[in-house]
């Protein structure tokens, strides 16, 4: 694989200039812990949705999936695809729910639902199993980065933690969802330019089905097995709809609607993309037989594809997918360490500044902690087999009281709190022992001793009546539409509009000015046709905002904390 030039350099320095942009606009207007966390429960549903997409996969996809694609070809799209019923089901059953709860963190609510033990309980896990999980992400851009620069493997991850801590601290859930709108642009362009020249370079599918049509078979090898499909599938609905990223996102947009519209975009963006993202390395199978790393397949076809600078954009989107997973995961767990944590146990009379802050001192802390535990992934055996391990061990027993609890009333403490303990339990022993329990064997029993236990305990009567006051008034809550729906300023929503359009811009330009240089080829014609789409596209959106702004400039709104003034109806 060649390594990155100055022209790459250049295109991947842009790429960070247009995201610093981003987020040192919203540095003068998120000054709280409700806009840093929340988006002051105003978000647009298409910039959430987006954003929402882009936080649940990262390079995850480009290394782990692609490793599955160039061993075993379109059953890494089936495997993929897991995730597009995990997100109806949470559009369809849980969106409206987590709306109407009206929580700042994920597991506010498990103190009314159930009691203050469970909330903690629940909030040390998941805090653990977020950080668990986010080691694979930056270990797969680690992997990125190592094969085109000089840099080993730790000190690709730490550069890449440096960065990724340095923008969560800016801006907060506006700037993590308005940048992940951006990076979804570079990253849907790049990946549809190395589609389209990877199926030119072998002659199209035809010749993938001559030469390996084993590849094309959506059901190949051992991940095509129906018993393994049935459980990844059914592990990836609880661990999606137990993510505190998707659930950040349904409570932050303005209703129950738009809360749904999150869930429903996000399952159509996993539905059409990813056989854009699996080609490519099923085709590097074909070039580069014996590549010695299976999960370096995207990057050794990106690498052998593409030329000096739209490789530079190439490594810019994968980071682009990486960082704005990561950047939504600090931030969510940096809300519960500075709610749920050093609220409730350290300083009960916490000012918001002082929230404020304990939240950015939490990304910092959580940034270093993922650091140090992706610097032990290939222990595990790689990227995918530790983020399924991890999965099923943790995932599973806590998601299960967290997710169901907000539409069963029945289900009692005591039953939650057994669920996590016995399954985590359960989880860790059985997958001990792999030579007398595989994966899906483990993980089907893991699930179906949570399940039982879970539902056993809403077969008995809770005798303290203030617990089922308390639980009675919730659901009346959960059930109620709401009336009071939040809006940001409009001069702030001018300017956000024309930051959408200035980016796109500069989209434009990174894509037409990498592309010149070979305009004679394949590649530079690709790269400026995504360009010039970028150019209509941001022009359309500074046109109508012109039109509709005829006397004066959009200027930033003078107090910097308007962005937080909330609207509701009866203002």
């Amino acid at each position: 694989m060649t390594s990155l030039v100055t022209l790459d350099y250049v295109a991947i320095g842009l790429y960070m200039v247009l995201m610093a942009g981003i987020g040192i606009f919203f540095k003068w207007y998120v000054k709280d812990l409700n806009a840093y966390t929340k988006g002051s429960g105003a978000l647009p549903w298409v910039a959430a949705g987006i954003s929402n997409f882009m936080a649940l996969f990262s390079t995850f996809v480009f290394v782990a999936y692609a490793g599955i694609a160039f061993e075993h070809g379109l059953v890494s799209v089936t495997v993929f695809m897991g995730t597009v019923p995990a997100c109806v089901i949470a559009a369809a059953v849980f969106a409206k729910k987590w709306r109407r709860s009206n929580v700042s963190t994920p597991v506010e609510y498990l103190e009314t639902r159930f009691n203050a033990s469970l909330r903690q309980t629940v909030g040390w896990v998941g805090i653990l199993m977020r950080i668990l999980d986010n080691t694979v992400r930056l270990y797969a851009i680690g992997i990125f980065l190592t094969a085109v620069t000089p840099l080993s493997l730790p000190m690709s991850m730490i550069l890449s933690s440096v960065i990724v801590i340095g923008f969560t601290l800016y801006g907060g859930l506006w700037a993590v969802s308005i940048m992940g709108t951006v990076q979804f642009i570079i990253l849907l362009f790049t990946s549809i330019m190395l589609f389209w020249l990877s199926l030119n370079r072998v002659g199209g599918f035809s010749a993938i089905e001559a030469q390996i049509p084993e590849h094309l078979n959506w059901f190949n090898g051992p991940k095509g097995q129906f018993f393994w499909l049935a459980i990844y599938y059914l592990m990836i609905i609880i661990k999606y709809n137990e993510n505190w990223t998707l659930i950040q996102r349904f409570y932050s947009v303005r209703d129950e609607k738009d809360a749904q519209k999150v869930g429903y975009l996000t399952a159509a963006l996993f539905l059409v993309t990813p056989i854009l993202f699996m080609v490519p390395p099923i085709v590097s199978r074909m070039l580069m037989p014996e590549l010695p790393d299976k999960e370096m397949a995207y990057v050794a076809i990106s690498s052998l594809l593409l030329p000096p600078g739209l490789m530079g954009v190439m490594i810019a989107s994968m980071f682009a997918a990486t960082m704005s997973s990561l950047n939504s995961e600090y931030n969510v767990v940096a809300s519960v360490l500075s709610k749920d944590v050093y609220q409730r146990l350290i300083n009960k009379n916490a000012t918001d500044q002082q929230l404020f802050m304990m939240a950015k001192v939490a990304s910092v802390l959580v940034g270093l902690l993922v650091l140090l535990g992706a610097l032990f992934i290939d222990d595990f055996g790689g990227a995918f087999e530790a983020n399924k391990l991890f999965t099923g061990i943790l995932a599973i027993p806590v998601g299960i009281p967290l997710v169901l609890g907000i539409v069963n009333k029945k289900a009692t403490p005591g039953g939650a709190m057994l669920t996590i303990i016995v399954g985590s339990i359960t989880g860790i022993t059985l997958n001990a022992l792999p030579q007398y329990f595989s994966w899906e064997l483990a993980t089907t029993i893991e699930v179906i001793i949570c399940l039982v236990i879970f539902w056993a305990s809403g077969l008995q009567n809770n005798g303290n009546a203030a617990y089922r006051e308390r639980v009675r008034a919730l659901f009346q809550v959960l059930n109620s539409p709401i009336v009071d729906k939040p809006s940001v300023d409009r001069n702030f929503e001018k300017a956000l509009k024309y930051l959408y359009a200035i980016s796109l811009l500069f989209s434009a330009v990174l894509f037409i000015g990498m592309g010149l240089p070979y305009l004679d080829q394949l590649s530079g014609t690709l790269s400026i046709a995504s360009g010039i789409v970028c150019l209509l596209i941001g022009g359309v959106i500074w046109w109508a905002m012109r039109k509709n702004e005829p006397e004066d400039s959009v200027q930033p709104p003078h107090h910097p904390n308007r962005m937080n003034k909330i609207k509701t109806p009866a203002d």
